[in-house]
């Protein structure tokens, strides 16, 4: 590069400080960041973004939250866009990934999954345990919503409904995560809420009901 290790050396410090690169803790290698996934997304994804944007304006002022739009990226959830419900943000979630099976969105992210493709993805990872997972996914597609309480972080629960695209497939999740002093007694008013603002944006997609996905296996 004819630069000395030293100008190298601060130079990707920065970029891990900004989440353009990070460096792997046992190898001490670099890698692409978190930030820089997030903007790529951003960029692919932007039609995605451009049409969920106005409905979740519309869904954070009626649930008076904070409403995110998420995709599954490996094994965890990355927040792509977050739209407050009041004055002012409280988290700043986009571009961060979190454990999608300890997650609302992830369990509707991975509706499409087979049982052996959350072994091959989480192996023995997740918690909870694969079967109680396919479990919990499956209670969440048949109710059009997933939630949580409390499970990723104290305090904190959520829910989530998925954004199926023109074949049917889950692309993204709407999420709504709030503490559980202000959201718990009305979670599942939420979820309903949410479930039809995901509608809105997968018939903005061209998905139709009619078009179901593929049916999925069954856990043996």
């Amino acid at each position: 590069m004819g630069r000395e290790k030293t100008q190298v050396s601060r130079a990707l410090k920065a970029l891990a400080a900004a989440g353009i690169v990070e460096r792997d803790p046992d190898t001490l290698e670099y890698r692409l960041g978190w930030r820089l996934f997030s903007l790529v997304a951003r960029t692919s994804q932007n039609r995605l973004v451009r049409m969920a944007e106005p409905v979740m304006h519309a869904l954070s002022a009626d649930v008076e939250e904070t409403s995110h739009l998420c995709v599954l990226s490996d094994r965890e959830v990355l927040t792509l866009l977050s739209i407050s419900g009041h004055s002012f943000r409280v988290h700043g979630w986009e571009g961060r990934g979190v454990p999608a099976w300890q997650t609302s969105a992830g369990r509707v992210l991975l509706a499409d999954a087979t049982p052996d493709e959350l072994y091959v993805r989480f192996g023995t990872t997740s918690t909870p345990p694969i079967p109680e997972l396919w479990a919990l996914i499956q209670e969440a597609s048949r109710q059009g919503y997933a939630r949580v309480s409390e499970e990723f972080e104290a305090g904190l629960v959520g829910v989530s409904a998925p954004v199926r695209d023109f074949r049917g497939r889950v692309v993204a999740a709407i999420n709504i995560s709030a503490p559980k002093s202000r959201l718990g007694d009305r979670l599942d008013q939420a979820g309903h809420t949410t479930a039809k603002a995901a509608a809105r944006v997968s018939a903005l997609l061209g998905w139709e009901p009619r078009h179901t996905p593929f049916p999925r296996a069954r856990l043996t």
